[in-house]
């Protein structure tokens, strides 16, 4: 280290910044297998951000079985909290 590198730390170790494709794909696989009905719009939200992180086509297919499996359980879980729809009589 020369005398003007003493005690530099980038700002995005402070941050925490952005994962590196695994550890971004590890962390949708934790999302999808921690997600409730309480937290599924969040860690959809949370999984996105995610997936926006990977930047090939390749690293993204590796999420997509997860992903999906967190779309379906949102649209299933959304359309639990909605009331019954009424028939319209003629």
């Amino acid at each position: 280290m020369s005398d003007g590198d003493e005690g530099f730390v980038p700002l995005g170790a402070l941050r925490g910044g952005r994962p590196g494709p695994a550890d971004a794909l590890a962390e949708i696989r934790k999302i999808y297998f921690a997600t409730s009905k309480k937290t599924i719009q969040h860690d959809f939200a949370h999984a996105i951000d995610l997936l926006k992180s990977l930047a090939t086509e390749e690293e993204r297919e590796k999420a997509t079985v997860y992903m999906e499996g967190l779309a379906q359980m949102r649209k299933e879980w959304a359309s639990d909290r909605r009331p019954p729809r009424k028939k319209a009589t003629s």
